[in-house]
């Protein structure tokens, strides 16, 4: 086995998810899970409700809610859950219903069996699970780019399951603020040594009227973030 993990945390970073947060959280909290696992709902300032859906869950103690009163990104959300998180390995969850979590009980195994510290739950793409054909390459490029500057081959960096302990999670120290943790973390992981094991999983993208909230723009500071945390390695490493 493993190195003796013996909790599960599922951080799911809120804002503003009133039609999808309930659904998404039943759908978690029905898989049955291979640990014991804390739901951790970080919510970054919402003001639409949502978590008067979840109310009842949080009173029950089966989903636990940290609250930052101003919107600061999906990155600064991640960045508290990381630092309250109960669990000594951890994985992500959006709460837009993209993803299915019955994919994380296969996301733990290669982990708890000593194969590896890092695995991403990658998606494929088919005409169903994508909303646009500049999405799906804006992704592979990513990917590609990537596995050119760090030599591995990964086919999927921006997927939102992403499991890995903890205490490697908090020793990334990451600081984006928005969505540029995905390229941050990943770049990190991968200048660490850190050899990534990719599990298929299934998606279902939502559309910018569903609440899609991604832009153009997000992949060119993937882009740039990639490529700083490379060469600033290499200048580290030649001191």
């Amino acid at each position: 086995m493993g190195d003796g993990y013996e909790r599960l945390t599922v951080v799911m970073p809120v804002y503003n998810e009133r039609r999808t947060l309930r659904a998404a959280l039943d759908r978690l909290l029905a898989v049955a899970m291979p640990l014991p696992t804390e739901v951790l709902v970080v919510d970054d300032g919402s003001t639409d409700g949502c978590l008067d859906t979840i109310a009842d869950l949080v009173e029950e103690g089966r989903v636990r809610l940290v609250r930052q009163t101003v919107n600061q990104g999906k990155g600064a959300a991640l960045r508290r859950g990381f630092a309250d998180a109960d669990g000594d390995l951890l994985t992500i969850l959006d709460a837009d219903l993209e993803y299915d979590p019955a994919n994380l009980p296969v996301l733990v195994q290669p982990i708890l069996h000593g194969e590896t510290r890092v695995v991403y739950g990658v998606r494929s793409y088919g005409g169903h699970a994508a909303f646009s054909f500049w999405f799906v390459l804006g992704n592979k490029l990513l990917a590609l780019w990537a596995s050119l500057l760090f030599d591995r081959w990964l086919t999927d960096i921006e997927t939102c399951l992403k499991l890995a302990p903890t205490a490697l999670w908090r020793g990334v120290d990451v600081r984006s603020q928005g969505f540029g943790i995905e390229a941050e973390v990943t770049g990190k992981f991968l200048a660490r040594g850190e050899r990534i094991f990719e599990v298929p999983v299934s998606y279902a993208a939502r559309s910018r009227e569903e609440g899609k909230k991604i832009e153009w723009t997000d992949g060119l500071e993937a882009v740039w973030i990639l490529t700083r945390i490379r060469f600033m390695e290499r200048r580290s490493r030649s001191r």
